[in-house]
């Protein structure tokens, strides 16, 4: 029986086309965080526990700490304050809330049933920290190089683009 699979597929598949649908950056940011924790459940489930724990350390937090970030270089002011305070409604956390809640429900079943047991659900074998280093590190290391670079060039380039001048400062006010 797979529905948690499933299930958990179906949250993912709905987060994801509310990211792309959703015209407020704030509220699709949330379907993005749902859509990402449903994927590490998938993970979970399927016999990949760290990749699901690489999962939600990556992806969910870097992509918090991310938008943050973001948010703290623009340093919009005031008037993004009432605007933010009009965005984030009771409605727009109704749909984040409901998809995290049947997530939850899905954990709970899967930690209180034979799923919890040492056997695999899908997989062969348990893919652990040890393995995917090793194969990180061997044969895909020219591969990680390269994302080292592409995020190092982000980091200058968003280093540049959130750089004022001295007396940009006195300007704006």
């Amino acid at each position: 029986m797979m529905w948690p699979f499933y299930l958990m597929a179906l949250v993912a598949i709905v987060s994801t086309v509310r990211v792309v649908t959703n015209a407020n950056p704030v509220h699709a940011l949330l379907s993005l965080i749902v859509s990402l924790l449903a994927v590490a459940g998938m993970f979970m489930i399927v016999g990949a526990p760290f990749a699901g724990a690489l999962e939600i350390i990556v992806y969910a937090g870097a992509i918090m700490v991310l938008f943050v970030f973001v948010v703290m270089m623009l340093n919009l002011g005031e008037q993004t304050i009432e605007q933010e305070r009009k965005w984030l409604t009771s409605s727009a956390w109704a749909y984040p809330a409901l998809m995290s809640f049947l997530i939850g429900l899905i954990l709970v079943w899967v930690l209180n049933s034979d799923y919890a047991q040492p056997s695999l659900v899908m997989g062969a074998e348990i893919v652990g920290p040890k393995a995917v280093g090793q194969t990180l590190f061997t044969q895909y290391l020219l591969l990680v190089e390269v994302a080292a670079m592409l995020l190092l060039g982000a980091l200058v380039a968003a280093y540049h683009l959130g750089k004022r001048e001295p007396g940009a400062e006195e300007d704006n006010k």
